[in-house]
């Protein structure tokens, strides 16, 4: 069984035809899938979506493109939503320097709320980090100090000074389509020197397919492809990365369950 540990299932690409979606992604193995929050305000259809599927689960938060949109969401409303059972991750929040559609105060106050109730619940914060590696070091340093908190960088394409800095922090690391990339050789050799138990694979769908696949809509059943190149850059065979990248998901996100009661 492989993870997609973070698709968009509510943008209008992928929700105009879901079951087959979903039907396509357990057909190739892939038995869980967290579909990403990214405007508390509509959580409501993200939540929907992982209701309607035993092996989809969703998580709250706001992305750093929004921010400045949401600048009432503090840690106590993410909290409180975060209670539901089929919520088991806070974010994605982050700090994105390559669109700034929102003001870096705004990004970076906003993160520091999902820190906060990253922290308070237990629950994984979704890492958004683009371009701003130095500042996004620096706040995962500092807030580190003020507790520990579990954590992912998603669709990881940072220095190797970040990722290393993430898991001395004990946090996570994973990695979208654009690893398979021809050009992506430096993003392969962080990926293949960072520790096993450490890493994940997604999808970011309907964005960054991977190879063969690329320029085309993206979907859950592709992080196939992406784990495949995982594994060739680590040197594992594919099933060795199956097994390990889907323990680490477990292990982070361990609101999810292992066993569904319930699987369609």
């Amino acid at each position: 069984m492989l993870v997609d540990s973070h698709c968009h299932l509510d943008f209008p690409d992928l929700a105009a035809e879901l079951d087959a979606v979903v039907a396509r992604a357990r057909a190739a193995g892939i038995g869980r899938m967290v579909t990403i929050s990214t405007r508390v305000k509509r959580h409501a259809q993200v939540l929907a979506i992982a209701e309607r599927f035993p092996d989809v689960f969703c998580s709250v938060g706001t992305h750093p493109n929004h921010a400045h949109e949401e600048p009432d969401i503090d840690a106590k409303a993410l909290t409180a939503i975060a209670k539901h059972p089929k919520v088991v991750a806070i974010g994605e929040a982050g700090l994105d320097y390559f669109r700034n559609t929102s003001p870096r105060e705004a990004q970076i106050a906003g993160l520091r709320q999902h820190i906060s109730a990253a922290r308070e619940t237990g629950l994984p914060l979704v890492i958004h980090s683009r371009d701003c590696d130095a500042d996004m070091a620096q706040i995962l340093k500092e807030e580190s100090g003020k507790g520990a908190f579990p954590a992912i960088l998603h669709c990881f394409t940072g220095g190797r000074d970040l990722a290393f800095t993430a898991i001395e922090l004990g946090h996570y690391v994973s990695f979208t389509g654009i690893l398979t990339f021809k050009n992506s050789d430096p993003l392969r050799a962080i990926a293949a020197a960072l520790p096993a138990d450490r890493i994940m694979v997604e999808t970011d769908a309907p964005y960054l397919a991977p190879l063969p696949y690329r320029g085309k809509r993206n979907e859950p059943a592709y992080v196939v492809e992406t784990a495949k190149v995982l594994a060739d850059a680590r040197g594992v065979p594919a099933d060795e990365m199956e097994r390990q990248t889907t323990e680490n998901f477990f292990r982070l996100f361990n609101k999810v369950p292992r066993t569904l009661a319930n699987a369609a």
